[in-house]
């Protein structure tokens, strides 16, 4: 039976977005929960009620995730939307070299 702060997390809202500057302890307690390095570069974070849940790596698409928590919803969002992030990277990338303004 699920307690009622698990089902409070089941039904709140998830948000999705970027890492913010001075969270690299929250991040790296939780790639510690999930026995993995901390992720570096471009993250992405899904939380709860001011609670990290899952963090994934845009570029190697690395995911840490609670152990503790049912997270596998929130990793799949966190997928879905670092593809998209990839995606329109490599597409302007791609225009940016035909226009010749490749770096």
């Amino acid at each position: 039976m699920l307690s009622n702060a698990q089902l409070s997390m089941m039904n709140s809202p998830v948000t999705i977005r970027p890492a913010r500057s001075g969270e690299e302890r929250a991040l790296a307690d939780l790639a510690r929960l999930d026995s993995a390095p901390p992720l570096d570069g471009d993250v992405l974070v899904a939380e709860s009620e001011h609670n990290a849940l899952a963090a994934i790596d845009v570029i190697s698409g690395r995911l840490v995730a609670d152990p503790f928590r049912r997270t596998a919803s929130e990793a799949a969002l966190l997928r879905a939307r670092a593809e998209q992030m990839r995606s329109r990277r490599d597409s302007r990338r791609r225009l940016l070299g035909r226009l010749g303004f490749a770096r």
